[in-house]
């Protein structure tokens, strides 16, 4: 793919004396001064980073374990684990954790499962989490399709990708005897999909007040330079009407939950949201009524709405639920009626944000990618993990866990592993930018006061 890095030639250029020409070639400010501005003692951190052979020997453990890493990915995603029902891959994770060389794993109270890569004790706290849920049900066939070098599979990149590279990384820490400044977390969480609401990490938040810093390792749906540092923020609402009902003849003349629901849809559809910051709405399901020939009773929708800048969201959201209401008034007018009701629940709250891309993480995956011979790019904003610490002003941002996929939220879904350990070697070198390493290098991450 002409997106893609140029993969073998670069790392074994990376794994030769001038690994630390390759990372100073690319560490130049021309580069990127568009884009973000990235202190020098931050350029020379790295630079140190990548002359020392700890660092160097973790970087060749991972390309080793790439077939490894592919395995475990494999026999992730085999396991089922719709968003609420993730117990079988929590403790499958959990055991793998555990052989990886963690300490202090353990499943929290919601099914979370973390794990501790101890520092010395004088640094800062860095958080890396994929999920461990997917958007299918169970039943859903998992069998794993191989053709023309790609896996096709439900959830075989989303993420079963970013837990294999999370334990890769875990790994290629304990081979080499890194000793870190921070210590680093490491978590499979639940709950991220959909209805999920961001469930796990939430909770990881409520339990870790003292995190400094945080990476998402997720799907690799975009070009492996790319990182994601804003949040689209989303306000999920199920809308019900609810009316006495009846037969669509004998009956006729009562309000309709359906015809309710239709106006609500129509004035929603026709609301008008800016471009920049991007904001989106739409109607992702509806259900209701009883036949055809019969006035429906009870008729819902699930209205989605986003976007990256909180007041646009707020703003779109208060309009839309005073249409929902507005509808159901209308309705009542239009049968002379008072019996048709509307009933609204929130079912999904997810903050967003736009800090700036001069964070210290969104510095280490740039020059992290630089070292592995990348472009970086800054993405768009997503709709990920990442938006609980960015909403908190915690240095945060989101990056692909190595290959390639497409068809993501499908069953069509594929992961391409070509050069995939690429991912894992972006993600450690950022951790060890980040956290620091003992002896080497003072953690970029600077510790924070504990939130309340």
């Amino acid at each position: 793919m002409s997106h893609h890095l140029s993969g073998a030639p670069v790392m074994t250029t990376l794994f030769k004396h001038s690994f630390c020409l390759v990372l100073l070639s690319g560490i130049q400010a021309a580069a990127f001064a568009q884009e973000v501005n990235i202190p020098p003692n931050t350029e020379a951190l790295f630079s140190k980073l990548a002359a020392d052979p700890s660092v160097k020997q973790a970087l060749d453990f991972l390309k080793k374990d790439d077939a490894n890493t592919l395995a475990e990915q494999k026999a992730l995603v085999m396991i089922p684990s719709p968003t609420f029902k993730e117990q079988k891959r929590a403790e499958d994770f959990l055991g793998r954790l555990k052989k990886a060389g963690l300490d202090e794993v353990r499943m929290d109270s919601v099914s979370n499962v973390c794990g501790v890569l101890h520092g010395t004790g004088k640094g800062p706290k860095l958080l890396l989490s994929a999920h461990l849920d997917t958007v299918f049900p169970e039943g859903t066939d998992l069998t794993i399709k191989e053709k023309d070098g790609k896996l096709y599979a439900p959830g075989i990149a989303d993420d079963a990708r970013g837990l294999a590279a999370m334990l890769s990384v875990v790994r290629a820490l304990k081979a080499s005897r890194i000793k870190t400044v921070g210590d680093v977390w490491f978590c499979g969480t639940v709950g991220e999909e959909g209805l999920g609401d961001l469930k796990g990490i939430k909770q990881v938040f409520r339990d870790h007040k003292d995190i400094d810093g945080y990476i998402a390792l997720e799907s690799p749906t975009v070009p492996n330079e790319e990182i994601s540092y804003q949040a689209a923020g989303s306000n999920r609402y199920r809308i019900t009407y609810k009316g006495p009902g009846g037969h669509s003849y004998q009956a006729f003349g009562l309000p309709s939950a359906i015809h309710a629901l239709g106006r609500a849809i129509a004035g929603i559809s026709d609301l008008q949201v800016p471009k920049t910051p991007k904001t989106t709405f739409t109607v992702g399901t509806i259900s209701g009524g009883t036949s055809v020939n019969s006035i429906a009773a009870e008729a819902t929708m699930d209205l989605d709405m986003r976007s990256n800048d909180n007041a646009e969201l707020q703003k779109l959201e208060t309009q839309a639920l005073q249409i929902a209401k507005d509808a159901a008034v209308a309705e009542n007018k239009r049968w002379n009626s008072d019996k048709l009701r509307v009933e609204i629940t929130q079912v999904g709250a997810r903050p967003g944000g736009s800090p700036s891309p001069d964070s210290t993480v969104v510095h280490a995956l740039w020059l992290s990618v630089k070292a592995i011979g990348g472009t970086p790019k800054l993405a768009g904003a997503r709709s990920t993990e990442a938006n609980l610490p960015i909403s908190l002003g915690i240095p945060a941002a989101v990056v692909g866990a190595g290959g390639y996929s497409q068809g993501i939220h499908s069953k069509e879904e594929w992961f391409d592993p070509a050069n995939a350990y690429l991912g894992p070697s972006k993600a450690l070198l950022a951790i060890l930018g980040l956290a620091g390493v003992d002896g080497v290098s003072a953690p970029l991450l600077q510790k924070r006061s504990p939130r309340q």
